[in-house]
């Protein structure tokens, strides 16, 4: 099981992006909110969806599930 976040700043595509707790781009995100711990970035993405309508996955750290 992996910990995951959403970055709670809309990224320019309208995403609002998932990443894994080990993301070199999480030490950047000022805001975000834990997910907690899923087995899958799928699990994670669709946590996330129950804050935000749009929702991504971060390409470096969650490449199997980016859009």
């Amino acid at each position: 099981m992996i910990k995951y976040y959403v970055n709670n700043t809309r990224q320019s595509n309208g995403n609002y992006e998932v990443h894994k707790h080990n993301c070199n781009l999480l030490a950047f995100i000022l805001s975000k909110t834990d997910l907690g711990f899923h087995p899958t970035c799928q699990g994670a993405v669709m946590e996330a969806g129950k804050m935000y309508k749009k929702t991504g996955a971060c390409i470096r750290c969650c490449k199997e599930c980016h859009n």
